[in-house]
């Protein structure tokens, strides 16, 4: 049997990997080492420590996924042994590769049980889902506080709740329920809306009762007034917390003529004086304008515009309370409609008081099917 032949000595020693050489043991012990099968092995762990990185942060990203659609889908289950990919895989592996398999099959374990784990919730999902109870737990807690009122206040039924205000408001063109002359503000006797609601404004400021401002409060009843400022000057501060709880504050002149009978002149004094006034004591200068007795002329409504009113808004039905006057024969409510009321105390005429009077108003329309709203919000 031929001996493996030996490097003299003073040779030089043969460059490993030369053709015809043969490396020296020391060098072919360190090449065994570098190319054997622990080096397969170092590179398979390090190969699966990626994939379990890989695995854990697209779970992480999985769990912060904005979309709650993606979200909240289970993840796909991880390749089970015995199918087709594992027993490839499995096919592949030597059996001096017996490690890289165990730690391979202890990766789809780890790939189970994170598949087995709930997939959390979002953050802005989980926000969503607080924020969505929070404000059911709150509307019903809205739905008891009126539904307590109603009972105070001695209602026949819940009131309706009025819809969202239009993001546009009614075109106020000349045609039913609207008189326009061209560059004049419209005088208005019924909303264009088909909305199942009507509006009740309160005029002229003379009585200022406590229990008619907390009704209409706790209710949530929105109202507009016109105030006369010869009955509402002595007590705006009365006005200006009716204000606080949404009630606006509009002009009825300063000392309630009937203005066909006035000059341009005191047509300014009346209208003009009383918007500054109104600014003066609400902050807010008034859009609208209701003239007295429902009586104006062509001059009145372009003094008015002058001074910044936008609307007349005059009324379909007046309230007292113990009964409701109809301006038409079928005597309901049509969507628009607006209902005059004035604030009175008890005397001849007004066989009540105000809340009376707001009691029988919402409950004329709740049994007609129909809800209070914001005439602010339509003109």
């Amino acid at each position: 049997m031929p001996t493996p032949s030996a490097t003299p000595p003073g040779s030089t020693p043969s460059t490993p990997g030369t053709p015809g050489s043969s490396p020296a043991p020391d060098a072919r012990a360190r090449r065994i080492r570098r190319s054997g099968p622990g080096r397969h092995h170092r590179r398979g762990l390090a190969a699966l420590t990626a994939l379990a990185t890989l695995t854990v942060g697209c779970s992480a990203l999985r769990t912060q996924d904005p979309d709650p659609a993606r979200a909240s889908a289970p993840a796909a289950p991880p390749a089970a042994a015995g199918t087709p990919a594992v027993q490839a895989a499995q096919g592949q592996a030597a059996p001096a590769q017996g490690a890289q398999l165990a730690q391979a099959q202890a990766a789809q374990a780890a790939q189970a049980a994170l598949a087995a784990m709930p997939a959390a919730r979002p953050q802005a999902a989980a926000g969503q889902e607080l924020n969505g109870r929070l404000a059911a737990a709150e509307q019903q807690a809205g739905v008891q506080q009126v539904l307590a009122a109603a009972r105070r206040w001695g209602l026949a039924a819940l009131p309706l709740r009025a819809p969202a205000p239009p993001a546009v408001k009614p075109e106020l063109a000349d045609g039913p329920g609207v008189k326009r002359l061209p560059g004049l503000p419209p005088v208005v006797y019924r909303v264009p809306t088909s909305d199942k609601v009507v509006f009740l404004t309160v005029d002229d400021g003379a009585e200022k009762d406590p229990q008619f401002a907390a009704m209409a409060a706790e209710l949530g009843v929105p109202m507009s007034a016109f105030l006369s400022d010869y009955l509402a000057r002595s007590d705006y501060g009365y006005f200006r917390g009716l204000q606080a709880h949404g009630v606006t504050l509009n002009n009825h002149t300063l000392t309630h003529p009937d203005l066909r009978r006035l000059g341009p002149d005191a047509l300014r004094h009346e209208i003009c004086d009383q918007q500054d006034h109104l600014q003066q004591e609400s902050g807010t200068r008034p859009r609208l304008f209701r003239p007295p007795y429902g009586e104006y002329t062509e001059a009145a409504l372009r003094t008015a515009a002058s001074c910044g009113v936008t609307a007349f808004p005059l009324w379909n039905e007046e309230a007292f309370p113990d009964h409701l006057e109809w301006r038409y024969a079928d005597q309901v409510f049509h969507p628009g409609d607006i209902v005059l009321t004035h604030f009175r105390a008890l005397s001849g005429d007004w066989k009540g008081t105000m809340p009376d009077m707001l009691r029988r108003v919402v409950d004329a329309a709740t049994a007609q099917g129909f809800a209070v709203a914001r005439l602010e919000d339509y003109l």
